[in-house]
C-alpha cells in the first residue's frame, strides 16, 4: 500500500507536469534546467516572510526555493544509477518518553516530505511526500555548508587553497582592520572565529534575519557583505564555537576568490558531473554567474542528495576510483572542535567539525532506545533549519536524507533532532 501511494505521488507529479501552462512552462525553462522539476507550484510564498512562513507555504516554498531566487544552474552529466539494496527497510522502531514509534509514526512527526535510505550504496527505503517527485529540486538550507565544506577539501587537494592554516584576510584582503583579521580558515570552517553573530531564528532583528531580508530584495551581494564587513569580535579566534551563517557565507566568498569559479560550477566541475549527479541543480546566487551564498542555498533532487552522501561516504572517490578529497578529510571533518561552546555532557566529544554535526543520541538521554551506549556513533550529520538532514557512516556504510517542514527553524535538542537520531539509528540496526 505504502509504495502504491508513493508511485501514484509520482505519477500525479508528472501529470502535473505534462498540463503545465504555456507561462509556468517559460517560467520553468527561463531557470536554465534541462528538465522542468515537478510539482510546478503556481503561487509562492513570500521569501520576506520565510522564517514565519505556515506548514503549506514552507512545502511549497522549499521545492521552488531555485525559483523564489536568482540562482546558478550546476549541470549533470552521465548519470551512475541507483539500484535497490537486496534487503529493504520493512520497518525500524525507537522509543522516547515512554511510547515507541514506527517509520510510519516518524515520517509523519517530523513532517517529512522526502526520505532517502542508501545502505552498501544502494536503495533501502525511499518515500516521497506532499507531492514531491523524484525530479522535484528541495533546498538545503544549512546542509549547504556541508556541501561547501567538500568543496573546500576539493580546493586543498587541487592547491586552490594552501592550507587551512592560511588566513581569511590572503583571500579577502580588504577585510583587514576588520573583526576577521587574524581568523584562520579552520577557524571559519569550525565556526570558532570569536566573530559575533547572532543566529536566533526567532528573533526579527538577529543578524541572520537580517541576512534573509537582504536575500529578498536586489543588491544582495553588496547587502551582506556590508552586513558581515561589520560584525564586531568577542571572544579570541579560536577559543569558542559559535554556530555562524555569517561566518559560512565568509568561508563561501574565499572559496570562490581561491577558485575563480562560482560555488555552483565548481560543484560542476568537480563533483556532480564526474559524480553522475542524475538531474541538474541551483544554487542560491547572491549575483548570478558570478557569486552563490556559501550558507544554504543548495538545490536537488532527493537521489542526488544521496548521492552527494555516498560520495562523502566513499572518502571523496569518484566512479572511476580518482580521489578528490584529501587523505584523512572525512575524519577530519569529524573531529569536532573542543572550543567552549561546542562540548557539553551531551556531546562530550564536541557538536561540530568541518561544517558537519554530532548529532549522535545525547550521552545524557534517558528513557530512549536505542539507548546512547547502543545507538548509531561516528555519524556526520548535514543540518539545516526545519529539518534537512544528509547524514553519513561510514561503518555502517549507511546514507540517509530527510527533507522535513518542522514547525519550529530550530527546536530543542530534546526533540524533533533526538527522534532522528533515535529512528536513524533504529535504521541502522534494522539493517544489519
Amino acid at each position: 500500500m505504502k509504495n502504491r501511494k508513493i508511485n501514484q505521488a509520482l505519477l500525479a507529479g508528472l501529470v502535473f507536469s505534462s498540463l503545465l501552462s504555456p507561462a509556468a512552462m517559460a517560467a520553468c525553462e527561463g531557470a536554465g534546467l534541462s528538465a522542468c522539476p515537478a510539482p510546478f507550484d503556481a503561487a509562492l510564498p513570500d521569501t520576506h516572510k520565510m522564517l514565519t512562513w505556515s506548514q503549506a507555504d514552507r512545502v511549497v516554498g522549499f521545492r521552488n526555493d531555485y525559483r523564489n531566487y536568482a540562482g546558478d544552474v550546476f549541470r549533470h552529466g552521465k548519470t551512475t544509477p541507483l539500484l535497490a539494496a537486496e534487503k529493504p527497510l520493512k520497518d525500524a522502531h525507537y522509543q522516547v518518553n515512554g511510547k515507541t514509534y514506527s517509520l510510519q509514526d516518524y515520517l509523519k512527526r517530523q513532517n517529512v516530505s522526502g526520505m532517502l535510505v542508501l545502505k552498501d550504496g544502494k536503495v533501502a527505503f525511499k518515500y516521497l511526500g506532499e507531492g514531491n517527485t523524484d525530479s522535484t529540486l528541495w533546498t538545503s538550507r544549512s546542509v549547504g555548508k556541508s556541501v561547501v565544506s567538500a568543496l573546500v577539501g576539493v580546493a586543498l587537494k587541487e592547491g586552490k587553497i594552501h592550507s587551512l592554516n592560511d588566513l581569511v584576510t590572503q583571500y579577502e584582503p580588504d577585510l583587514k582592520g576588520t573583526a576577521w583579521d587574524g581568523v584562520t580558515l579552520k577557524q571559519l570552517i569550525t565556526h570558532t572565529s570569536g566573530v559575533a553573530w547572532n543566529e536566533d531564528y526567532t528573533n526579527p532583528n538577529s543578524d541572520f534575519a537580517q541576512l534573509t531580508e537582504c536575500e529578498a530584495k536586489p543588491g544582495t551581494y553588496d547587502c551582506v557583505r556590508t552586513l558581515v564587513k561589520g560584525l564586531r569580535r568577542v571572544h579570541p579566534a579560536g577559543e569558542r564555537w559559535s554556530y555562524s551563517s555569517g561566518g559560512a557565507w565568509l568561508l563561501g566568498d574565499v572559496l570562490e576568490r581561491a577558485t575563480g569559479m562560482t560555488l555552483a560550477a565548481y560543484l560542476e566541475k568537480s563533483i556532480w558531473q564526474p559524480y553522475g549527479m542524475a538531474s541538474d541543480g541551483v544554487w542560491h546566487a547572491y549575483s548570478k554567474g558570478q557569486h552563490d551564498v556559501g550558507a544554504h542555498g543548495f538545490n536537488a533532487t532527493l537521489e542526488d542528495w544521496g548521492r552527494f552522501g555516498q560520495f562523502i561516504l566513499n572518502n571523496g572517490a569518484l566512479p572511476d576510483g580518482k580521489t578528490i578529497l584529501p587523505d584523512n578529510w572525512i575524519p577530519q571533518s569529524s573531529d569536532w572542535t573542543k572550543a567552549k561552546g561546542s562540548v557539553s555532557d551531551a556531546h562530550p566529544d564536541g557538536l561540530y567539525g568541518y561544517q558537519w554535526w554530532n548529532n549522535a543520541v545525547p550521552a545524557n538521554a534517558t528513557g530512549v532506545e536505542p539507548a546512547a551506549q547502543d545507538s548509531l556513533k561516528g555519524s556526520l550529520w548535514a543540518l539545516g533549519i526545519f529539518g534537512q538532514m544528509i547524514v553519513v557512516n561510514q561503518k555502517e556504510k549507511l546514507v540517509i536524507v530527510q527533507w522535513s517542514t518542522w514547525p519550529q527553524a530550530e527546536p530543542s535538542f530534546s526533540a524533533q533532532p533526538l527522534e532522528a537520531s533515535l529512528m536513524f539509528s533504529a535504521i541502522a540496526r534494522a539493517l544489519r
